[in-house]
């Protein structure tokens, strides 16, 4: 589900540096033979470095008579989904170091210095606001029974729940959970894709779809409602508040990735294979893979091994 920009930001994890422009190639291997004329045989130095001047390279060629010369080619393997990986993995860099040295410090003390019921009743309050959100899209995702819950639940905590600062609604009788929802799921639902993955530079993971999506509900209840809604003296606590709940909500997710060997790509994925999950959930369909960090990091694997696999066999010269 989407999530807002500064809370997209607190899924951070540890990255290493981008790589070098040769990373992640896929290397072809070709044996050709040496009756070819020098002019006609590349080196691997033809292709990574600079023409030579003339002389050299003609001393160079000459070397290779009398055996075969191996032309090693270089092609680029974009990963599916991350059109801007070297850049996103930079910015994800970035944003952990960030999160570990300020995110995550802070919401560490906002959790210790802050009453559980005090923080209960900040976030009641605050998802009490997103309802409205939430039955607006329930209807445009022809999901009725999404509307019809989240008109529920903001009636009875509106007035029942004292303006929402009571979850009165998501126990005995109405049972009624929480449910998220927003327009980049609606979005997904009539088939617009999720877009390219994105890091944003100290505002977290996303995709094109999420960002447009999130910039939209956020936008909703304060225009629609005004005053203060729509006043940095509502909106900077709101936005504060929101961000470290799902920090410490994420906390056990965070400290999983971090021990992996890729802590980017797996943040990747896992943000992409939840999306897909409630995308599927709206149209009634089962999630089209396990998301859990374990089932990823094996199928991960499973992929490198492939890769790998079929990296030996291209550099293996044909007999």
């Amino acid at each position: 589900m989407p999530i807002s920009l500064i809370q997209t930001a607190l899924l951070a994890a540890a990255t290493p540096l981008a790589g070098s422009p040769l990373d992640n190639q896929a290397m072809e291997v070709r044996v050709e033979s040496a009756q070819q004329t020098p002019e006609t045989v590349p080196t691997i130095a033809d292709e990574i470095a600079p023409a030579a001047p003339a002389e050299t390279a003609a001393t160079d060629a000459g070397s290779t008579n009398g055996g075969d010369v191996i032309t090693v080619v270089g092609t680029q393997v974009e990963t599916p989904g991350d059109p801007l990986e070297q850049l996103n993995a930079t910015s994800y860099e970035l944003t952990d170091a960030v999160d570990q040295a300020l995110v995550e410090p802070v919401a560490e003390i906002y959790e210790d210095v802050l009453p559980d019921p005090i923080r209960l009743v900040l976030r009641n309050f605050l998802r009490n606001l997103l309802e409205p959100v939430n039955f607006i899209n329930g209807m445009l995702q022809l999901r009725p029974d999404l509307a019809v819950e989240a008109l529920g639940r903001f009636a009875v905590n509106s007035t029942v729940g004292f303006a929402g600062v009571l979850d009165v609604a998501s126990g005995e009788p109405f049972t009624m959970e929480f449910r998220r929802n927003g327009f980049a799921n609606t979005m997904g639902r009539y088939g617009v894709g999720s877009g390219p993955f994105l890091v944003l530079p100290l505002l977290g993971v996303t995709s094109l779809r999420d960002l447009v999506g999130n910039t939209i509900d956020q936008a909703i209840v304060p225009f629609v409602v005004g005053p203060p809604l729509n006043t940095s003296a509502y909106a900077i606590p709101a936005y504060v508040i929101n961000s470290l709940e799902f920090r410490l909500d994420i906390d056990e997710r965070v400290d999983a990735i971090r021990v992996q060997d890729d802590p980017y790509a797996l943040t990747r994925e896992q943000y992409l294979c939840g999306r897909e999950a409630d995308i599927a959930d709206l149209r009634r369909r089962p999630p089209p893979r396990d998301c859990s960090i374990p089932a990823l990091v094996a199928a991960m694997g499973a992929a490198q091994n492939t890769a790998d696999e079929a990296a030996d066999r291209a550099a293996t010269p044909a007999p």
